[in-house]
């Protein structure tokens, strides 16, 4: 068992921490239980081994205001972070509870100095603002250790100095994270980060992925793309313009609900006029699916009839990619074959029924239509539900038996959602965001964003439910500015990695039928377009011409304005 005091002096919370859940080995989330009782946050686990614990934080003004010393750090003020899940390193057990905080701060500061060594970017870094805001963290984090035997309660100097260090911690982390975007973001997208590691490239070897020899990961040797969800439901003149003016290629869902609401009876209208007009009118490629995806939003109801069926059920799959991988072979230029199948929501599958019907989504349409781009898409990437369901398969995981498996796919797609209560969208910040990315790239395959997006507004779920975390917020409260700010942010930091091949906005318009988030387009259900809508447009200029716009400042994207000297 392992416990933590609170950092709340005066808990109100009692039993189940919301959005908290356990971490073990190659960050992968272990079975366990974190509630909190007067002030501690107990955990319990299936084992003895070391585990990390990752709790939802709020680090907002009144949390600011308990900060120790001068605000004004470095020629910044420190300014609110948003309400965010961070980790703890790997804790052994003991007797004496841990101090929450100081953890999350020990954690933080572990995070600097690993990403500069994986990065390759400790001299670069020397000097820099985020060097000197770590110092900072750093010796306010020692300044805790040696306070700590004193009192760890959450009123102590102790945990005073704790909470300073996280706090500049994450602000080094965010800035050290952009800083590196902005340096890798020109040479990956011009070609020369491809070209000085391949330096005698052959004809047949020109366009193909290459391995990094020193961060991991492949470089891809083309620029990145950057695409739009469209609704089948939201079909406009408008929203036309802003494909045509923000994206180079549009992702055309096909959820089974839609295409097939009664079993044996197709429905295409809707989802043909999007695709006549990109390739007809727009000139814009078509990604399509996932064409499997068992969420809620996406299953028919007849389906679950066979839920408990897997013999069936797999020959429902199989005669569904059929029709549509057949019916848009001419038009699809790449296919999301499956979603989320490792996280066994709504329909339970073994190992083995997960890889089968992998295999068969691949193989089927790799049959249909050869010459398409294939991908498999995973779904909360970070892994949290496998902590409370052992049947399911950690995203990792899955992704590397896949591969074992001879399973041949040509990219991993990741749905990299942020801002809403449901289960794995909670909000991470900037380096956490990075560094996730870096984990997928040990595959060695390329890495395609999806589903890539946050709200405009704050989302709740429409009945108060105790047990549900809070969706988070990054920086600020969800708004038009700070939606905008975010894309602009986490946008550049996943277009600077080489191994990204696009990244696809979640939602181009809000509709009042099936979405994945409310008020997560960019534009509203009036056809008016949000602020993010110019940050894609200013997103897609600067791939083109190989540099971040120069008013992309740490201080504009994070919030925190410089101070005078």
């Amino acid at each position: 068992m392992l416990r933590f005091v609170s950092l709340d002096p005066t808990p109100t919370t009692t039993g189940p921490l919301p959005g908290a859940y356990l971490v073990g080995k190659d960050n992968v989330a272990i079975a366990g239980e974190v509630t909190i009782r007067d002030g501690i946050v107990v955990c319990e686990k299936g084992s003895t081994e070391a585990a990390a614990i990752a709790v939802q934080l709020d680090l907002d003004q009144t949390r600011l205001d308990q900060l120790d010393g001068d605000t004004t750090v470095q020629g910044i003020t420190l300014q609110p972070l948003g309400s965010l899940i961070l980790q703890t390193c790997l804790l052994p057990q003991r007797e004496a509870p841990y101090l929450l905080v100081l953890e999350l701060a020990r954690h933080r500061l572990m995070m600097f100095m690993t990403k500069l060594e994986d990065w390759q970017a400790i001299e670069s870094a020397e000097g820099t603002l985020p060097m000197r805001l770590f110092d900072e963290a750093r010796q306010a984090f020692l300044e805790s250790v040696v306070n700590a035997p004193d009192s760890i309660l959450p009123t102590s100097k102790a945990s005073k100095l704790a909470l300073r260090s996280l706090w500049i911690g994450i602000e080094a982390t965010e800035r050290l994270a952009l800083m590196q975007a902005k340096a890798d973001f020109e040479s990956r997208s011009d070609g020369t980060m491809y070209e000085q590691i391949e330096s005698e490239p052959s004809e047949s070897s020109r366009r193909k992925p290459i391995l990094h020899p020193g961060r991991g990961g492949v470089v891809l040797p083309l620029k990145p793309a950057i695409g739009a969800l469209v609704s089948p439901n939201v079909f406009a003149p408008m929203t036309q313009d802003a494909i045509i003016r923000a994206c180079d290629f549009i992702t055309v869902p096909m959820r089974w609900i839609e295409m097939e609401p009664a079993e044996g009876e197709y429905d295409y209208t809707k989802t043909d006029r999007w695709i006549e007009w990109a390739i007809r009118q727009a000139k814009v490629p078509v990604v399509a699916g996932p064409l499997i995806d068992f969420r809620s939003a996406s299953v028919p109801e007849w389906l679950y009839i066979w839920e408990n069926d897997y013999e069936t059920l797999r020959e429902l799959v199989y005669e569904h990619i059929k029709t549509l991988v057949t019916r848009y072979r001419r038009t699809v230029t790449r296919w999301t074959v499956c979603s989320g199948l490792h996280c066994g929501e709504h329909f339970k599958l073994s190992f083995e029924q997960m890889m089968d019907l992998t295999r068969i989504c691949v193989l089927v349409t790799r049959k249909l239509h050869p010459r398409a781009k294939i991908q498999v898409e995973i779904t909360q990437p970070w892994g949290e539900y496998h902590t409370h369901d052992r049947s399911s398969l950690p995203p990792l995981l899955y992704a590397e038996m896949l591969s074992q498996a001879g399973i041949q796919i040509d990219a991993f797609s990741l749905r990299m959602q942020m801002g809403s209560y449901r289960p794995g969208l909670q909000t991470r910040d900037l380096m956490a965001f990075s560094s996730m990315l870096d984990q997928y790239a040990m595959l060695d395959r390329p890495i395609t964003l999806s589903s890539f997006g946050v709200p405009s507004s704050k989302i709740s779920p429409r009945e108060q439910i105790p047990t549900i975390p809070d969706s988070g917020q990054w920086r600020h409260s969800w708004n038009d500015t700070t939606q905008a700010d975010w894309l602009s942010a986490f946008g550049a930091v996943a277009l600077s990695k080489p191994y990204i091949e696009s990244i696809c906005w979640h939602e181009l318009a809000d509709t009042a039928g099936t979405t994945d988030m409310r008020t997560g387009g960019l534009m509203d259900i009036k056809g008016l377009a949000r602020p993010a809508l110019d940050r894609l447009s200013d997103l897609r200029t600067a791939i083109a011409e190989s540099k971040l716009p120069d008013s992309w400042s740490s201080d504009a994207l994070l919030g925190s304005p410089s101070v005078p000297s």
